[in-house]
């Protein structure tokens, strides 16, 4: 339970709670940034919460001290180039953190997996709302949409509207495979596609085309592993 009660909270501290003027000021700033430990005493204090146990103290300061030793070597060696590279392995030593205090009460066994169901279904879908969004913006930054030769097209939009398309779609693609109805998730590629066949036909960019098939199998691609991780 100490893994799934962790990794909540590391969920909720990394990306619910972290706005993007806190990640752009802790970047240009380094470690002169007070919300670099803002962000550490966020995450101490939702590990404690999460585990609700006096006994368990250790474990959020010790979850505290890593995260701002991974975070402080990450804004000091982190450079535009290497940036989603740091990303990864910054995701990755948080992930290997917890999971050692996991495996140092022995928690990786059949029946803690068995008696977590739930904690395990609220894990993955939060990681499939903003933490999912974040993973594919990032995946993606490497190439950027070509705006010329669209002059004619409608390129008005609601505000954020790309990222709770996206949120949504996955956490329906989520539930269908949970609920064992995997057409459903045919069903949700196919009506994505129409509605975007127009905006792609009309653009007439075959590197915009690219950009969004990637995009949108990336989104289904992690609701699909993600439920089938679950299940």
């Amino acid at each position: 339970m100490i893994f799934t009660k962790l990794i909540l909270a590391h969920l909720f501290g990394d990306f619910i709670l972290q706005p993007n003027s806190w990640v752009a000021e802790k970047e240009s700033k380094k470690l002169k940034s007070k919300y670099l430990y803002l962000h550490v005493l966020i995450h101490t204090v939702l590990s404690f919460i999460f585990l609700w146990d006096l006994q368990l103290w250790w474990v959020a300061v010790l979850v505290g001290v890593s995260h701002f030793i991974i975070d402080a070597a990450k804004l000091s060696f982190q450079t535009v180039k290497n940036k989603k590279n740091w990303f990864f392995f910054d995701q990755a030593l948080h992930i290997l953190v917890i999971a050692g205090v996991s495996f140092y009460f022995n928690e990786f066994s059949f029946e803690f997996l068995k008696d977590q169901e739930i904690l395990k279904i609220v894990m993955a879908a939060l990681f499939l709302t903003t933490p999912a969004s974040i993973f594919i913006k990032i995946l993606l930054s490497s190439w950027t949409p070509v705006p010329e030769t669209t002059n004619n097209i409608q390129t008005e939009s609601l505000s954020s509207a790309g990222k709770y398309i996206g949120i949504l779609e996955r956490l329906l693609v989520f539930t269908f495979i949970l609920v064992n109805h995997w057409e459903g998730v045919g069903f949700m590629v196919a009506a994505k596609s129409v509605f975007r066949f127009s905006d792609l036909a009309q653009a007439k960019q075959r590197k915009l085309t690219e950009y969004v098939l990637i995009g949108t199998l990336l989104s289904f691609g992690l609701a699909v592993l993600t439920g089938i991780l679950i299940k």
